[in-house]
């Protein structure tokens, strides 16, 4: 029982002692990071007089001391270690010390000592090179990692030399490094990716690109395995060179023909880029491959929504057949329910027939289908049902899926409509209440959909007791919504005349202003850019109307070079921006940059 109570004692000591000494080293840290290095020095003394052999505290005070300039001291704190066992990490210690003080040959003498080490030690590769890095001493860490490729060759450090390539701008060799890691190690490849993403330009011809392509194109040569052509794919997307990344993707589908959901991917993300023409081809192939059922009429509907987006009103009478044939050979059944939502979406918004549509999508509720795809004809008819003006109908077909399907993305998103038709009807306050619970959305897009929403309404709605210009501005919003673009311009003139110098002006002009864009009047749209950023350079639009006119200038207008300066003010003036990496990029792109 005594020797019981002796050992509980034994432990409270040791745990108030560990503790004691964390307290100190956060404060010491604390004096160190506000520059009172004195301070900080004093209690690393006194902590590592405790635990004389923890090189935590042995480093800090070598490093507390040289940030003092007291390199003499820092030499006998080393030497009074080396003097009890030399090991190699502190003999860096005082190589760098020396280096401090100009003595580049003695540091580099025992630079030397320490990489010669290895040859005896191969076990200290990594530990040594991680000290010649902390130190920035990235040549004598790239010749520990290479001898490390001889010495152990069943260890692999391609990735360590990678990041050190990446750090000296030696591109090449970093990429390099990269693809021999991804070798090594198949399943990096996404890592990879990320970490190469930042020195690759959506410019075919910058010089970053072309040495990772060449080198891509060898390994294919030499090794044709799978993810040399993922990547290469990968290098073609950036570039937005759909065509090209469709070749790799198709070699990859010969190799394993097992799905063709990265084809699928490819050709989503050449619609998202309205890049309809190589789409168009993808999905042709994938209806010309595949075994699939689900997966044809996958593509089908891509590739009537392309047809429909990019036709004219004289087309629609043939799109409307070919609905219908697919319809007619495969059935109005569980199988092509996503079939049936399109076309509704269809018959509504480019018919114009939204009592059909309500028909059809009735019919689609009766089938076998699991809540989530009731849910998505509800979201769908709801929708028509907004389109019609017959709120109250839609605001029923809402609530329902977040009733079915609590916490979900789906019923997130139909909160954010039950919100967006109350706002539609005027009906302000309801609507504000649920963006507020919005913004903290699992999806990043609702939530910044519902707080734009809410800033509107919040910055509008007190400004005018009868809220006239914000009612006018939620009517223009839902004439948007029916594709009646030339009416909501209008009405949002109405706005700029009788409600001049209103807080909601410079959102009215933005509205106009991507209006204008729609039904491709150009100069309109740029005049309006360009009141904001004269006008309202100090408020929440200003970034905003700089990037959508740059955009303009860059993609339609064919004007970078008055492009880029209004990136940069992005750039230098609006850091916070959700803009600032994308105009970065852009920037840096039509200034010739090779590395983004």
């Amino acid at each position: 029982m005594e020797k019981r109570i002796l050992y509980i004692i034994f432990l409270l000591v040791i745990g108030t002692s560990n503790a004691l000494s964390q307290n100190q080293e956060v404060l010491a840290d604390n004096y160190y990071k506000r520059g009172e290095y004195q301070k900080a020095l004093i209690i690393y003394k006194s902590i590592f007089s405790e635990k004389p052999y923890n090189f935590n505290y042995l480093y800090k005070i070598i490093d507390t001391h040289q940030q003092l300039e007291q390199f003499e001291e820092a030499k006998q704190v080393i030497n009074s270690w080396l003097n009890k066992v030399r090991t190699p990490m502190v003999v860096i210690e005082l190589g760098y010390n020396y280096q401090l003080q100009d003595s580049l040959d003695l540091a580099k003498s025992y630079y030397n000592e320490v990489i010669a080490y290895v040859d005896e030690k191969p076990n200290y590769i990594y530990s040594i090179a991680r000290k010649f890095e902390e130190h920035s001493l990235l040549n004598e860490a790239i010749e520990v990692y290479n001898k490390g490729k001889l010495l152990a060759p069943d260890k692999n450090f391609n990735l360590q030399l990678a990041r050190i390539y990446g750090d000296q701008g030696n591109i090449e060799k970093m990429f390099d490094n990269y693809l021999g890691y991804i070798s090594y190690k198949p399943n990096f490849l996404n890592n990879a990716k990320r970490s190469m993403a930042d020195f690759i330009s959506e410019d075919n011809t910058a010089e970053t690109n072309k040495i990772l392509r060449t080198l891509l194109l060898k390994k294919i040569q030499a090794q044709p395995d799978t993810y040399w052509y993922d990547l290469l794919s990968w290098l073609y997307v950036q570039e937005r060179s759909y065509d090209k990344s469709f070749v790799q993707e198709k070699a990859l589908y010969r190799r394993n023909p097992e799905s063709l959901d990265r084809i699928i991917e490819l050709a989503l993300t050449a619609i998202n880029d309205n890049e309809n023409e190589v789409a168009t081809s993808i999905l042709n192939y994938i209806t010309e491959t595949t075994q699939d059922l689900s997966t044809f009429l996958i593509a089908k509907q891509y590739l009537l929504d392309i047809e429909t987006k990019t036709s004219k009103p004289k087309i629609y009478d043939a799109i409307d057949k070919s609905y219908n044939a697919l319809f007619d050979t495969y059935g109005i059944t569980e199988l092509t329910l996503e079939l049936q939502i399109a076309y509704a979406n269809f018959l509504a918004f480019y018919l114009n027939d939204t009592e059909k549509a309500n028909q059809f999508l009735k019919q689609s509720l009766n089938l076998d289908v699991n809540a989530y795809q009731k849910a998505k004809v509800k979201l769908k008819l709801a929708d028509i049902l907004v389109l019609q003006e017959k709120f109250n109908e839609a605001l029923i077909f809402y609530s329902q899926i977040q009733t079915s399907l609590k916490n979900s993305t789906i019923s997130q998103e139909a909160r954010f409509k039950v919100a967006k038709t109350s706002y539609y009807k005027g009906d302000f306050d309801w609507a504000e209440t649920q963006l507020k619970i919005l913004k903290s959305s699992t999806s990043q897009l609702i939530a910044n959909d519902a707080l734009e929403l809410k800033l509107l309404i919040s910055d509008n709605k007190y400004e005018d007791s009868t809220q006239t210009a914000l009612r006018y501005y939620a009517k223009a919003d839902l004439l948007a919504f029916q594709n009646k673009n030339l009416e909501a311009i209008k009405l949002l003139d109405k706005i700029l005349e009788e409600h001049k110098g209103e807080s909601i002006e410079d959102q009215a002009l933005f509205k106009q202003a991507k209006l204008y864009e729609s039904q491709q009047l150009y100069a309109e749209a740029e005049a309006n850019y360009k009141y904001i950023i004269d006008n309202y350079r100090d408020d929440i639009l200003a970034d905003d109307a700089y990037f959508y006119l740059a955009e303009l200038y860059v993609n339609t207008l064919n004007r970078p070079e008055e492009a880029k300066p209004l990136y940069e003010k992005i750039i230098f003036d609006y850091q916070d921006s959700i803009y600032f990496i994308d105009a970065r990029k852009k920037f840096r792109m039509l200034r010739g940059d090779n590395i983004n």
